[in-house]
C-alpha cells in the first residue's frame, strides 16, 4: 500500500512540473510567435519562472518526503514507486547543488542569447554573438562546477550527465573515434567509387503551404495525435512536450528543397510521439497521477534521439516509405514532382555529400557533424579554446573531418541554436540516438518480418507499437543501457548502424 508520504511527494513534483510547463510555453512562444520587441521582458519572465521552479524542486519539504519514502518499506516493495523515488533522489541531489541566482541568471541570459543568435545567424555576424556565447559558456561552466566532476572524470561530464545520465565523455570518445574512421571510410568509398543518384527530386520547387500540408499528413500517418499537438514554423526546428495533451512541433521550410522540411518534420514528430507516449495522461485525458514524476519523463536524450532519428532515417529515408508517400506527395506537390518515381525519390533522399548544415546532412556524414561539436564544446568547458577562436577552430576541424571549406559562419559555427541557451553536453546524444535507433530497428524487423510491406501500404503502426511497449511507457524506470538490453537482448554497439548504412547506401551508389 502506497503511503501518504509518497502521495504527497508525487503531488509536489506534479505542481513543479505544471509550473515548468508554463516556462516551456514561454520558450516555445519566443521561438515561434513572440515579436522581437518582447525579448527583454521575456528574459525576465523566464528568469522568475526558473527561480520558482527551482524553489519547488529543491525545497526542504521535498527532501524530507524523498527520505521518508526511501525508508518506507511499502514504497520500496513497490517496484514502480521505488524506481520513481530513486530517480527523484538523483534529481534532488543535483538540483540542490545549484544556487537559485545561477539558475535565474542562466534563464535570463539564455533568453537574450537566443535572440542575439537569431540575428547573428541571419547576418552572418559571429562577433555580434560572441559576448553572449562567452556569457553562456561562463555560466554553464559555473553550473558544471556546482555539480562537480565525477571521480576520475572531467568537468564536461557533469553537463553530459544532465542529458545522458551516467555517461562519460571519455567513454563516448572511445566509441566515436573508431566510428568516425568507419564512417569516413564509407563516405570515401561512396563518393570516390560509386555513382551518385540523380538529384532531380531534391530540386523541385514546392510552395510552403503544400509542404506544410504534406508534413501534417505524414506525421498523422506516423501516429502523431494532432488533437494533442500542433506544428508551427521556427528558425531552428524543435519539439517541446509542454504538458499532458500538449506537444508542440516546429519546422522550417525552403521552397527549393522540400526534403529538408519533410525530414525535419518527421524528426521532430519522432520526438513528439515519445512525448505523447509517456504516461502523462490517464484514460480520460486528465494529467496522470504520476505526471511530473520520473516515471512520466523521457529516459535520456540519447533514447529521445533514437525516436526522432529512427522515424526520420529508418522509416522516412527508406524505399518502403516512398512507395506509400510518393502518390500522396503527388497530390500535394503536383507539377514537376509527379514525373519522378518512388524509386527516384528514395534514391535522391539518400544522396551522400559533404555538406555544411547538420540538420540537412545525410545519414553517412551526419555523425561527423556531431563529433565536431562534441570535441569543440569539451574544449570550451575545459578552457582549451577561447570563444573568439571558435569560428577558426570550427572551420579547421570541419575541413579536416569532412574535406570541404566552410564558406561563412552562418553555415558554420552559427548554424545551431543549442549553445545560445546553454545546451552544452547535448550534442553527443544525437549520435547515441543513431546507434540506439539502428539497434532498435533490427529488433523491430525481427518482430515484424513484413515491416517494409506494412510501411509501403501506409501502416506504420508496428514501429510505433514496438516503441510504445519497449520505450515510451517505461519513462525513467530503467537506465538507457537497461532499456537497450531489455529491448534488443544486447548492449549498445556500432555494428547495427554500420550494417544499416552500408546495406542501404552501397546499392544506391551501385557498389
Amino acid at each position: 500500500m502506497i503511503t501518504q508520504a509518497y502521495t504527497d511527494l508525487c503531488s509536489m513534483k506534479r505542481e513543479a512540473a505544471m509550473l515548468s510547463s508554463v516556462a516551456y510555453l514561454l520558450s516555445w512562444d519566443q521561438e515561434t510567435y513572440m515579436p522581437a520587441g518582447g525579448t527583454a521582458a521575456r528574459a525576465e519572465q523566464s528568469a522568475i519562472l526558473a527561480g520558482l521552479v527551482h524553489d519547488r524542486q529543491t525545497s526542504e519539504r521535498l527532501g524530507e518526503l524523498i527520505t521518508a519514502c526511501e525508508q518506507d518499506k511499502a514504497v520500496q516493495d513497490d517496484a514502480d514507486a521505488a524506481a520513481n523515488v530513486r530517480e527523484m533522489r538523483r534529481d534532488y541531489d543535483r538540483e540542490t547543488k545549484l544556487p537559485k541566482e545561477l539558475v535565474t541568471e542562466l534563464a535570463n541570459v539564455g533568453a537574450r542569447a537566443q535572440d542575439a543568435w537569431k540575428d547573428a545567424r541571419k547576418n552572418n555576424d559571429f562577433k555580434a554573438f560572441q559576448p553572449w556565447l562567452e556569457k553562456m559558456v561562463t555560466l554553464t561552466r559555473r553550473k558544471a562546477e556546482c555539480y562537480g566532476a565525477p571521480a576520475g572524470g572531467e568537468l564536461y561530464d557533469a553537463l553530459l550527465d544532465e542529458y545522458e545520465p551516467d555517461a562519460r565523455a571519455s567513454e563516448i570518445e572511445a566509441v566515436f573515434t573508431p566510428l568516425q574512421d568507419r564512417l569516413s571510410g564509407l563516405v570515401a568509398e561512396l563518393l570516390d567509387n560509386g555513382t551518385p543518384p540523380e538529384t532531380g527530386p531534391r530540386k523541385v520547387h514546392v510552395p510552403e503551404a503544400a509542404q506544410h500540408a504534406m508534413g501534417l499528413r505524414v506525421i498523422e500517418q506516423m501516429g502523431f495525435d494532432l488533437s494533442r499537438g500542433r506544428l508551427d514554423v521556427t528558425t531552428h526546428p524543435f519539439c517541446e512536450g509542454l504538458a499532458p495533451g500538449d506537444t508542440r512541433l516546429t519546422t522550417r521550410y525552403d521552397e527549393d528543397y522540400f526534403m529538408g522540411a519533410l525530414y525535419g518534420t518527421m524528426h521532430e514528430a519522432g520526438h513528439g510521439l515519445y512525448e505523447q507516449g509517456l504516461p502523462k495522461q490517464d484514460a480520460d485525458g486528465e494529467p496522470s497521477a504520476i505526471y511530473g514524476t520520473p516515471l512520466s519523463e523521457a529516459r535520456s536524450l540519447g533514447i529521445h534521439e533514437s525516436q526522432s532519428r529512427g522515424w526520420e532515417n529508418f522509416v522516412g529515408r527508406g524505399r518502403a516509405f516512398w512507395e506509400w508517400a510518393k502518390p500522396v506527395a503527388d497530390g500535394y506537390f503536383g507539377g514537376d514532382f509527379t514525373k519522378f518515381s518512388a524509386e527516384d525519390v528514395f534514391r535522391a533522399s539518400n544522396l551522400v555529400e559533404r555538406s555544411f548544415i547538420r540538420v540537412e546532412a545525410d545519414e553517412a556524414t551526419y555523425n561527423l557533424h556531431v563529433m565536431l561539436r562534441f570535441a569543440l564544446e569539451r574544449a570550451m568547458i575545459a578552457g582549451d579554446v577561447a570563444i573568439k577562436d571558435i569560428p577558426g577552430e570550427w572551420n579547421e576541424r570541419f575541413e579536416r573531418m569532412l574535406g570541404v571549406k566552410v564558406p561563412d559562419d552562418a553555415r558554420g559555427c552559427l548554424q545551431d541554436v543549442h549553445w545560445s541557451f546553454g545546451l552544452i553536453g547535448y550534442f553527443p546524444t544525437y549520435t547515441l540516438g543513431n546507434l540506439y535507433a539502428a539497434q532498435f530497428f533490427e529488433a523491430i524487423r525481427e518482430k515484424t518480418p513484413d515491416l517494409d510491406d506494412r510501411i509501403a501500404s501506409g501502416d506504420m503502426s508496428p514501429v510505433l507499437d514496438w516503441s510504445r511497449e519497449h520505450i515510451h511507457r517505461l519513462g525513467r524506470r530503467y537506465s538507457a543501457a537497461e532499456i537497450c538490453e531489455k529491448a534488443t537482448g544486447k548492449p549498445l554497439g556500432p555494428d547495427p548502424l554500420m550494417r544499416h548504412l552500408e546495406g542501404k547506401l552501397r546499392p544506391v551508389y551501385g557498389l
